[in-house]
């Protein structure tokens, strides 16, 4: 059964984010919406919603069709309230239905009364989640529902969407590619002109879709060629024509002419992803055999409550370090101690006297929101440098000379990615480092890590990110830091794999 139906829809906002994008939606899909930050996938949602209005094209919804649309962030007026009163909001007097919404996203009952503006962004979308549910909409529309969350969060909101009625479809964006393999039955790839749609997950998907721009471009070649050809062919016999006085040439060659020109005319050139910005690194020789040693170090919480104790451990140039471990077992504390030691501090944890730090922190808390973006890189390089590096990681001169407390996450991120290449780090200490980058930036700050010879200790829950750059594990364990084959382990017990 069709549930919602998109026909030749298009918006335009300052510039065009799609056109000609012609969908249906049918009871039990599950959508993949994949694009790069910033190109619509918030504004798509919004037109099925039905909150926003396309520039062009319709929308047909089922009769009688029920929708819930879940933001990327928490309304105001639901702030005040607590996870259970925000929920229970969405169906004044039936509160034992938000309870079993609650339920089946495993939130602890301690955390029911607190107020959401006191409690995590991970806990606040779950509160979004269960206030969906207990509409029990025919369609649920989620914007980033993994955002803020760990991997055993994100393994109780896989079982939650394994677990909706078969009837129910859902269309979400994402960046997290495992998540959207786990959970997705069909992508689309939103793009200005001629999105593609495939009754695949997500990866398998992305191959599809590598294989249909190769044959576009194929395609496109031929197409060119075939009328360059007639051009060479009218070119030929015009000159015959003209030194012969022959009409009959005279009107082939305006016949092979217009030929060329409808071929030239009806054939599309392959499309090329534009990134929301370029992610590159940089990094200085390494010369110490051991970047960041560690040797029994006791890592605390902040109220002083041991966590765990190191052993001995080192990080060699070259390795890239992934620190395994669920919320609240002191990853970023570990992060934290070894930035201390990389900063001078004396301790059990020691950094080489050559190490060179590039440091992001999970809040980016490196980058003064009252400084301008153009501010901070001019520190770094020239100004005429400094506003076309700037340009190229995706921030636009209109954007370069305002606070960063205005930007948004992912162009946040890739300027935090450009300090970092322009200091030239031989050890990059990074937690959370994917948080607001779209797939593309994912796959591109990868890339770069892989081709450093720098040290790398890194925090993240992205398990597609983990498995492409992680060269070490270290998992806490029962108050040990133990190093690990590798991550499938811990994968499968947090979050099912």
């Amino acid at each position: 059964m069709s549930l919602i139906a998109a026909r030749l829809l298009s918006l335009t906002l300052g510039r065009p984010l799609f056109a000609g994008l012609s969908f249906s939606l049918n009871s039990g899909d599950r959508l993949g919406l994949i694009a790069a930050n910033g190109r619509g996938k918030s504004s798509l949602l919004a037109l099925l919603a039905g909150t926003a209005e396309p520039t062009g094209g319709e929308i047909t919804r089922a009769r009688g069709l029920t929708l819930a649309h879940v933001p990327q962030d928490v309304p105001p007026q639901l702030l005040p309230l607590t996870l259970a009163g925000a929920v229970e909001a969405a169906v004044p007097g039936e509160d034992w239905r938000a309870g079993i919404a609650l339920d089946a996203l495993d939130v602890p009952w301690e955390l029911r009364d607190r107020p959401l503006d006191q409690l995590s962004g991970g806990w606040q979308r779950t509160a979004l989640l269960a206030r969906a549910a207990v509409a029990e909409p025919d369609l649920y529309l989620l914007d980033e529902p993994t955002n803020h969350l760990d991997l055993a969060r994100i393994g109780v909101l896989q079982r939650w969407l394994a677990d909706l009625p078969k009837a129910a479809a859902v269309v979400l964006t994402s960046h997290d590619r495992a998540f959207l393999d786990a959970v997705s039955t069909r992508t689309l790839f939103l793009r200005p002109e001629a999105s593609r749609d495939f009754a695949l997950p997500y990866s398998r998907a992305r191959a599809a879709l590598d294989e249909a721009d190769a044959a576009d471009a194929r395609r496109h070649e031929n197409d060119m060629a075939k009328a360059d050809q007639l051009r060479r062919q009218a070119a030929k016999l015009k000159n015959i024509g003209i030194n012969s006085g022959s009409d009959l040439l005279v009107v082939k060659t305006r016949q092979l002419t217009e030929r060329a020109e409808k071929i030239e005319a009806q054939t599309r050139a392959a499309h090329r992803e534009r990134p929301a910005g370029v992610i590159r690194l940089d990094s200085a020789e390494v010369r110490a055999k051991a970047l960041v040693s560690l040797d029994g170090a006791e890592v605390r919480a902040p109220d002083g409550r041991l966590l765990f104790r190191t052993g001995q451990k080192w990080i060699a140039p070259g390795d890239r370090v992934v620190i395994l471990g669920p919320n609240g077992a002191g990853k970023t504390q570990l992060v934290r101690a070894v930035l201390a030691a990389c900063q001078g501090a004396a301790g059990a944890i020691r950094a080489a006297a050559s190490l060179r730090l590039g440091h992001a922190g999970q809040m980016l808390e490196e980058l003064d929101p009252r400084a301008t973006p153009f501010d901070l890189v001019a520190a770094e390089a020239a100004d005429a440098v400094a506003r076309s590096q700037l340009a190229g990681a995706g921030i636009a001169p209109d954007w370069q000379g305002r606070r960063i407390a205005a930007l948004s996450g992912g162009q946040r991120a890739r300027l935090m990615l450009l300090l970092l290449r322009l200091r030239r780090p031989n050890f990059y200490l990074l937690d959370e480092p994917t948080n607001h980058l779209d797939i593309d930036g994912q796959e591109a700050l990868e890339a770069e890590l892989q081709n450093q010879d720098a040290g790398a200790l890194l925090v993240s829950h992205d398990r597609a990110f983990i498995r492409a750059v992680g060269t070490r594990f270290w998992q806490i364990v029962s108050g040990r830091l133990d190093e690990v084959e590798g991550p499938e382990g811990f994968f499968s017990h947090e979050a099912g794999g």
